[in-house]
């Protein structure tokens, strides 16, 4: 047990200080944006007088490493400032579409985690079979194509010949709770194509390289089905790189939803980041980048501790 809280602290250690380092890049790439912030946001119409105040209200004539700590200082406060497209508070803009942004990445893998791992159990139980090949070629061919052209397919028959959902997943805090989940289907359909491939070959591949340990062999050698070989033996040992993909897909599915937002102009933080990003809206994307990388560290921490605590044989890697 302690060394597996000393391993959950080292593993926070360097979560922080990757999303230190991740800070600096984020702030640099805008800092390095050509153009005037100032001028852009004013347009040219605007007097040099104007200019120079707006650049003092923004704080844009402080040395780089001044704003940056302050920067820094304010997010670890929790003011992540105010929007200049709008002067609304940036934590109350991002809290909504961040919860947007979190409904679908759990309606995606609610859908895309039973799936993923039935087709990869019985790819394992039926190997080399007509079922496993067809199995893999569906999910690479979903899985080589761009999010946009997958999302594009979907609209037009799901949408535009069938009509069965909207093309257009517009949703607001006063919907129901079912009439979200129809509206964020198709978004939802992509999202679980687009990462489904991955969890299927990866639980295919655990379970088919614990078919050949020595136990396994006992257990066949003693008549037991190869079913229940897999379901009650291979599978609870193949846990940890099992959820281990999984954790990291779910990561990618609340990262990664940037293209299919814009695509259903969903309101999720994507959306946002994209819109802000048009506006030269810099606080926002600042925000937004940060949030996006919190939460892609804090995944990826939460599939290192489920992995060792499933296979405890981890820590001690000799």
């Amino acid at each position: 047990m302690f060394q597996i809280i000393k391993m959950i602290v080292q593993r926070l250690g360097l979560g922080l200080l990757t999303l230190f380092v991740v800070s600096l890049i984020i702030f640099l790439g805008v800092e390095l944006l050509p153009g005037d912030l100032a001028e852009a946001i004013l347009g040219q119409s605007a007097t040099p007088e104007t200019v120079a105040a707006f650049r003092r209200e923004l704080k844009l004539d402080l040395p780089m490493h001044e704003r940056y700590i302050e920067w820094l200082l304010g997010i670890l406060q929790g003011d992540l400032g105010k929007s200049l497209a709008n002067g609304r508070e940036i934590s109350e803009l991002v809290g909504v579409r961040f919860s947007n942004t979190i409904f679908l990445a759990i309606v995606a893998a609610v859908i895309s985690v039973p799936i993923a791992v039935i087709l990869g159990v019985l790819a394992a139980l039926y190997r080399n079979s007509l079922y496993d090949r067809m199995v893999n070629v569906f999910t690479l061919t979903s899985i080589s194509f761009p999010e946009f052209f997958v999302a594009y397919i979907l609209i037009l028959f799901f949408a535009v010949e069938w009509n069965i959902f909207p093309s257009l997943s517009n949703v607001n805090p006063n919907m129901g709770f079912f009439e979200h989940v129809y509206r964020v289907a198709l978004p939802a359909l992509t999202l679980t194509l687009v990462v489904i491939a991955h969890m299927m070959r990866m639980t295919r591949a655990a379970i088919i390289n614990l078919l050949a340990s020595p136990y396994i062999e006992m257990a066949n050698l003693k008549g037991i089905s190869r079913s229940r070989i897999i379901v009650h033996h291979a599978l609870p040992n193949a846990l940890a790189p099992i959820i281990n993909v999984i954790v990291l897909n779910l990561a990618y599915l609340i990262v990664g939803v940037v293209v299919v937002e814009v695509v259903f102009v969903y309101p999720g933080l994507g959306q946002l980041l994209v819109d802000s990003v048009s506006k030269r809206d810099i606080p926002v994307v600042q925000a937004s980048c940060m949030i996006f990388a919190a939460t892609y560290i804090l995944l990826n921490l939460t599939a290192d501790v489920l992995s060792i605590v499933t296979n405890p044989r981890l820590l001690h890697p000799k």
